[in-house]
């Protein structure tokens, strides 16, 4: 199993996301030799985004301009709470033909992260039956490391 003080924390500007990123903060401010990782997961353009004469490069500037932004207020909230900027690093990315759980599950895997946190998703269960949700998927299908979900 991976160090469990490897913390992934997946965030997107929710409030279920907030809720995970400050429970995270409060439970790991103080803890000696603990690594984060900041993640923000966007989803492939819808199909008829083409359409109207965008680009996949427009896209990902402007997806990836809003969560720089969002990830770098996170990580200003890691560092009130105790976490040293250097013990915290922050990526984004295309769920480029997987799911976001996929993604999250992938970046896990290539960062050997021990724990991911994400927010539950306040969907119904007909929605979670029909549409299934981020959090289930990676408790489901996690391996080698302890899934957080807060909500």
């Amino acid at each position: 199993m991976n160090d469990w003080k490897n913390v992934l924390i997946a965030v997107n500007n929710t409030p279920t996301s907030k809720q995970a990123l400050q429970y995270a903060a409060d439970i790991l401010g103080n803890l000696p030799a603990t690594r984060i990782g900041l993640l923000y997961i966007y989803p492939e353009p819808p199909p008829d985004y083409y359409l109207s004469g965008n680009s996949l490069d427009a896209y990902r500037q402007e997806k990836e301009e809003a969560a720089s932004r969002f990830l770098e207020l996170s990580v200003r909230e890691l560092e009130q709470a105790g976490i040293e900027q250097g013990f915290i690093s922050i990526m984004y990315r295309l769920a480029d033909h997987a799911t976001i759980s996929q993604a999250i599950l992938d970046v896990a895997a290539e960062g050997e992260y021990g724990t991911i946190v994400v927010g539950k998703r306040g969907v119904s269960k007909a929605e979670e039956f029909l549409f299934g949700s981020i959090s289930s998927a990676l408790v489901h299908h996690s391996h080698d490391c302890t899934v957080w979900v807060v909500g």
